[in-house]
């Protein structure tokens, strides 16, 4: 199939290079020329594991190319998908700006005796399908299908979940446009994953419902965490005793610093407002917003108990991603983390394996290797006037720091050296907000060890 990406993103690209790797001939639209330029040269300007090398065989073999001009994209593109940002306003609701603007400008381009379907990728409120019909309606002269294919994507695995889905949602309001969108994803559920074909506003609702009720799988988890630490209980232990539940199920039971990235506090943050629009507050789901917000900087309310204060101390941080396996530090914990840190008057000293550039490109510094010590051009990010050293390897972050904390589950990070570590802290103290290391086998170690839901070991 002909098929045209708009918006090159992380969901954007993901979804083209995959599309072109079984065959189609996609075209990736975006307007910004430098990257467009870069993406053309070969860079995959996110990271992405097994992306890459599918992007590089697609690109080299034609079946996948980029422009920034939106006409050019669509020309011959029997599907279109909308791969756009849909950012928070202050109200907790999606901006639709993006996605209405371009599918006015795709209204015009649908001719006389054209015929096109439109595909919601990006993540969006119910209503929105209808919304963009209104908007490709005003220039269109052919006939069109609005579809919505919302995407589960997981940032780490994003390409295993496109190519070996475990459902494909599709809401659609023709028969026609529900046959090319099954024969478009065949290739991807041949091990028997099935199509879900469903009305547009129910696909749109599938995507908030998932991912809020695994934000509130997390939240739950921390609650009990917090019960655990005050009756002498170890959450780890409560997760396994109800994950074995074939009901609960095992995954996103994890204690920690609570849920970040570019997915579930925006579409929590949405479905909470579509919720009080709609006249039925979520309350579950408010109740989710709060209790995430506060556990983001559990760990500072763990290290001023036991200091009391934290001006003029050093902090050692080991996370930047809010995952690993991914350089993505949107609403990451340990950005919340430090900035908390920083109003207090300490000083960080940070390390994660993939995400210090773009850390140093959100507070508007430059990120050089060997300690590269910043300092943001926007003051507003960086309180008190202190500074953030990014530091080559996680062993240079607690070189002369009073405590260190665990904020990303990097692999690199589950075995480290104890014995160096304890050489390099001034004090042998570690605030893991992963729950790296067992407790167990801290005793003895000389460390003051603090986790989420589980039993302090002192030195």
């Amino acid at each position: 199939m002909n098929i045209a990406v708009i918006g090159t993103g992380y969901v954007g690209l993901v979804t083209a290079t995959c599309f072109a790797e079984t065959g189609n001939h996609v075209v990736g639209v975006d307007i910004n020329a430098e990257k467009v330029a870069s993406l053309k040269a070969g860079h995959v300007p996110i990271f992405e594991p097994g992306l890459e090398p599918l992007f590089a065989r697609s690109l080299r073999q034609g079946r996948l190319r980029f422009t920034t001009e939106l006409e050019e994209g669509t020309e011959g593109a029997e599907l279109v998908f909308l791969a756009l940002p849909t950012p928070p306003q202050e109200d907790g609701s999606a901006d639709l700006s993006y996605v209405l603007g371009v599918a006015r400008q795709l209204g015009p381009m649908i001719t006389q005796g054209r015929h096109l379907t439109v595909v919601n990728k990006s993540t969006v409120p119910v209503g929105t399908g209808a919304l963009v019909a209104q908007a490709l309606a005003e220039g269109a002269v052919g006939t069109f299908d609005v579809v919505s294919n919302p995407e589960f994507l997981r940032e780490g695995v994003a390409v295993e979940d496109f190519m070996k889905p475990d459902r494909v949602v599709i809401g659609a309001s023709s028969e026609a446009a529900a046959e090319v969108m099954r024969k478009l994803y065949a290739p991807y559920v041949r091990g028997g994953a099935p199509i879900l074909v469903m009305d547009v506003p129910s696909a749109e609702l599938t995507k908030y419902a998932a991912n809020a009720f695994l934000a509130t799988k997390i939240t739950f988890m921390n609650e009990v965490a917090a019960i655990c630490e005050r009756v002498g209980a170890d959450v780890d232990m409560v997760r396994r005793g109800i994950g074995t539940d074939a009901r609960i199920g095992k995954k996103f039971l994890f204690a920690g610093t609570g849920y970040g990235g570019s997915c579930f506090p925006k579409d929590v943050r949405a479905l909470a407002t579509t919720a009080r629009e709609a006249g039925a507050p979520f309350r579950i789901i408010e109740a989710v917003l709060d209790v995430n917000d506060a556990q983001r900087t559990i760990l500072v309310d763990k290290m001023l108990a036991r200091y009391g204060s934290l001006e003029g101390k050093t902090i050692a941080v080991w996370g930047l991603a809010f995952k690993p396996n991914t350089d993505d530090t949107r609403e990451a914990p340990a950005l919340y983390t430090i900035q908390r840190l920083q109003s207090l008057g300490a000083k960080v000293r940070a390390f994660d394996p993939e995400a210090m550039p773009a850390v140093a490109a959100l507070l508007g510094a430059h990120f050089s290797s060997k300690e590269g010590s910043i300092t943001p051009d926007r003051p507003d990010k960086i309180e008190n006037g202190s500074r953030l050293t990014l530091c080559d390897n996680e062993y240079d972050t607690v070189q002369g720091a009073d405590a260190l904390a665990i904020l990303t589950e990097w692999a690199p990070f589950r075995v480290p050296d104890f014995e160096r570590m304890k050489q390099l802290l001034i004090n042998p103290h570690i605030f893991d907000g992963r729950n790296l290391y067992e407790p167990a086998a801290m005793e003895g170690q000389g460390f003051v060890y603090e986790s989420i839901g589980r039993r302090v070991v002192e030195a």
